[in-house]
């Protein structure tokens, strides 16, 4: 009895304070909030992928407070305290070091014959992973040449193939209306708030896969938590897509609409920041499913901030700063939107509005501009669509704009859409901004869908001719 006592007491130990019950050989510790198996690794001087094998980890970055996670030793040890990170450089061969775009830490370490634990302690990063261009880093050794860095890499590899169109749904009412579309996949929106599980994904991933459609995943958070710590949420972030992609949906697009402030914190908007974000999502979801297609999340399509503000980024400007700081590595496909066209996409002029010029007003426009920045990525359309008021009404204030466009016409443009966007060589996805929402009010999305009012769907029609050849 007296033995079960203290067993007792010694796991409530464990439980407060994180400490370990050592035995011959292996160490049982408590993963406390805010630690990662990096860390973990480092305060018992063992490497992750040791302690990953023994606890059958298949995602590094997916650990919870709580867990208990083994370590093996090569016998009875006593743990060591995280050795303080200097503010300073400590000995006369201390340098620091500018990180360029297409870096990771793994080759500079290579670079400077030292180890990524080294730097990461060093420099108090808390996830390796995420290092980001303009940053400096301290590189404390011997002093000796650096050798000629070699080609970054980047866990995974792209996720590639031919075209292929989907919508994004609210419901799964009109399956087989879809697959007569040509549609293969389908988009939901995914809402993360800290703390969440990546169950929450589950739902949308069950039904898609269940009426026969890949899944598109696009999944944003909450701007205010990105305000209070904005590195820690981006491992946050990481930490939850990485449990997402290990749940099997075939895409993620990271983030929606982040140059403006009704996604992201005024004052912080811009390429960079966001590229950090992406950098370290890409390689958390990688790390759990390799084969997930990651989408860069898609700008709002604006000219109205005339460069970059606090509130917001036109989405070209928004674009190059991303491209900047090296987000090219850390995405399979261009997240784009298109959804304010009044003409077919097959002009390039003629859009009677104001600034009508301007790239946004055309789908020509929209693919070029894109294209140039990153020419080396395939374009994904995680929202294309034309808004039309028949069978619905007037539209409300600050889409006047459509008042015009028939349910014809939409059905033709998004068929015409396809084809260009089949034909181009440059767009992988196409989705369909939507099939079957229902509001109709101060955001007209029932004025989107390709179900119309009275339950027809002549872009079914015309977007199966598309897809079928024509």
């Amino acid at each position: 009895m007296r033995r079960s006592i203290l067993l007792i007491m010694l796991l409530a130990l464990m439980l407060a304070f994180g400490t370990t019950v050592f035995a011959q050989g292996e160490v049982a510790h408590v993963v406390q909030p805010g630690e990662n198996l990096f860390r973990i690794s480092l305060r018992y001087n063992v490497p992750m992928a040791t302690i990953a094998a023994r606890n059958n980890l298949s995602n590094w970055n997916l650990i919870f407070a709580g867990t208990v996670i083994y370590v093996p030793t090569s016998g009875t040890t006593t743990p060591t305290s995280p050795t303080p990170v200097p503010t300073t450089p400590t000995t006369p061969t201390t340098t620091e070091y500018i990180v360029k775009a297409g870096d990771t830490l793994s080759a500079i370490a290579r670079q400077f014959n030292t180890t990524i634990q080294a730097l990461a302690q060093l420099n108090n990063l808390v996830n390796p992973n995420l290092i980001y261009p303009g940053q400096k880093l301290l590189i404390s050794g011997t002093s000796t040449t650096p050798t000629t860095p070699t080609t970054p890499t980047t866990p995974g590899t792209p996720v590639t193939g031919g075209f292929e169109l989907g919508g994004q749904v609210f419901s799964f009412s009109y399956p087989s209306q879809m697959k007569g579309a040509g549609m293969t996949w389908a988009k939901s929106q995914v809402v993360y708030n800290q703390g969440d599980s990546p169950s929450i994904a589950q739902g949308a991933i069950d039904a898609a896969h269940s009426n026969g459609f890949k899944v598109l995943l696009s999944i944003k958070g909450h701007k205010e938590q990105i305000a209070a710590n904005p590195t820690q949420y981006y491992q946050d972030f990481a930490n939850f897509l990485a449990g997402v992609a290990a749940l099997g949906p075939e895409g993620i697009e990271v983030w929606n609409e982040q140059n403006i402030d009704r996604e992201w914190p005024t004052g912080q908007i811009g390429g960079g920041a966001y590229t950090q974000m992406l950098a370290a999502a890409y390689q958390s979801i990688k790390n759990a499913n390799p084969n997930v297609l990651v989408i860069s999340g898609a700008p709002a399509p604006t000219g109205f901030f005339g460069g970059c503000s606090g509130s917001g980024c036109d989405d070209a400007p928004f674009l190059q700063q991303m491209a900047q700081a090296g987000a090219s590595q850390f995405m399979d496909c261009v997240g784009i939107h298109y959804n304010e066209g009044i003409l077919s996409p097959t002009q390039s002029t003629g859009d009677p509005r104001g600034n009508g010029g301007h790239y946004t007003r055309y789908y020509s426009g929209m693919v070029n501009t894109y294209a140039s920045v990153f020419p080396n990525k395939p374009l994904c359309f995680t929202e294309l669509g034309y808004l039309s008021p028949e069978g619905y009404g007037p539209l409300p204030a600050g889409f006047e704009w459509a008042a015009n466009t028939t349910a014809q016409e939409q059905a033709v443009w998004l068929a015409e859409a396809a084809t260009l966007s089949k034909n181009s060589g440059r767009v992988r996805l196409m989705v369909v901004w939507n099939v079957d929402a229902t509001e109709y009010g101060a955001d007209p999305q029932a004025g989107y869908a390709i179900i119309r009012p009275d339950n027809t769907c002549n872009a079914c029609v015309t977007l199966g001719a598309a897809m079928g050849g024509g």
